[in-house]
């Protein structure tokens, strides 16, 4: 078996406490007299975890959880206070883009620092330079101080910099969430680009969603410990369990008439049919109008979840390769049949999210509830097809039940 190309044992980071003047002056005390830091926030405390060659790994958590303090131990921005990291490869990082630029350098003249501090040598830079501008693509800008760049164009040129490496591990945090679209759409492709040609990819984010389309596992840090570590589908569900449930009745959808207002993708419409209440292994009916402000085709995002915020399953049309239906240049229907719906009774919501056109954006929250009717003993979500290996008169019936169905 390869060695894995980043491991981390029992890896922990302190932070003194400096919040007010005594604090500072104890600390100052306490170094002089060689008794190191007594009064300590424990940012990371004992996370392990190992990324072979070719794996993604998301990083998931609650502000403040840590998720940033990894990433930067991870990159060698920061050193840890315990543990042990090994990193077999070169790191690039994502983690506040274009935050090392000089602010009185044009851009061209930060493209040359900047690699040479990524460790870059003259001639790797001078044949990465073309390649570097191409994909910043800000023009004639590119002669121009970073001190007269929006931070559009800051975050351009940090990306393009830092993707020029092709590193053997790439480390993101929240890079899907800045940028316009087409800047986020050429950082997906390429990011795809990347993991299809064998690149191993650390990705911190808040989206679930992302999480789950770009990292086979995750690691959820919570308080800087891990709460939970193994397959990115296991790992998110159990967190968006906790967010439901910490946040129920809290969290109100984005009515679709503002989100449409903002010029973002959204649900216009949804609706159910039966329209409130079914049987247990029915058929249920979920169609609605998306509105695209750009008229490009979004992907719709259909999610079956209990009352109390439970995740029961999701699917996106992109999954199945369909496309929401055009009815003019801005609006599309969609409708997704459950030919028979195995839910346990009890009251559930459907839950629709319109996203961008590559399926990773994603915006509105527009919801529906409906009543699962019937009569059983049965736990849990779902019913599933069963049969008891046993010569019980009781058997035979509850074959007769599951066969008339």
């Amino acid at each position: 078996m390869a060695a894995p190309i980043l491991s981390l044992s029992a890896v922990g980071k302190d932070y003194a406490k400096t919040d007010h003047n005594v604090a500072r002056v104890r600390l100052v005390v306490d170094l002089l007299r060689g008794r190191g830091v007594t009064h300590a926030f424990r940012a990371l405390d004992d996370v392990s975890f190992q990324l072979a060659a070719g794996e993604s790994l998301g990083i998931i958590g609650e502000n403040g959880a840590g998720k940033s303090t990894l990433l930067k131990i991870v990159a060698g921005v920061i050193t840890p206070t315990r543990g042990r990291v090994e990193v077999h490869g070169r790191v690039g990082a994502l983690l506040e883009l274009g935050s090392g630029f000089h602010p009185e350098y044009t851009g061209l003249a930060n493209i040359d620092l900047a690699a040479a501090l990524l460790g870059l040598a003259p001639a790797e830079i001078a044949a990465k330079r073309e390649e570097i501008i191409a994909f910043a693509d800000i023009g004639s800008h590119i002669h121009d101080p970073i001190k007269h760049y929006s931070s559009g164009m800051v975050v351009r040129l940090g990306f393009a910099v830092a993707t020029a490496l092709t590193p053997d591990v790439l480390i993101t945090d929240e890079v899907l969430a800045v940028g316009d679209e087409s800047f986020q759409k050429k950082c997906i492709a390429w990011m795809e680009r990347y993991l299809a040609d064998g690149g191993t990819l650390l990705l911190c984010s808040h989206s679930m969603y992302h999480v789950q389309k770009l990292c086979r596992s995750a690691l959820w840090l919570k308080e800087g410990r891990v709460e939970r570590y193994g397959s990115s589908a296991e790992v998110t569900q159990s967190y968006l369990a906790y967010h439901e449930e910490k946040s129920a009745g809290a969290k109100q959808p984005i009515a679709a008439p503002r989100a449409a207002a903002a010029g973002v993708y959204a649900i216009q419409s949804l609706s159910l049919d039966p329209e409130a209440r079914i049987k247990s292994g029915d058929a249920l009916t979920v169609e609605g109008k998306v509105f695209s402000p750009d008229g490009r085709v979004p992907v719709i995002l259909l999610g079956v979840v209990r009352a109390d915020g439970t995740p029961v399953y999701g699917v996106a049309s992109d999954m199945d390769g369909v496309a929401p239906i055009r009815i003019d240049d801005r609006q599309f229907s969609f409708m997704l049949t459950f030919p028979e719906l195995p839910l346990l009774p009890g009251k559930y919501l459907i839950r629709a999210h319109a996203l961008d056109p590559e399926g990773v954006r994603l915006f509105d929250n527009v919801e529906q509830s409906f009543i699962v009717e019937g009569e059983t003993r049965e736990l849990g979500l779902v019913r599933i097809a069963h049969h008891w290996h046993a010569g019980t008169d009781a058997t035979q019936t509850a074959k007769g039940r599951l066969g008339a169905r």
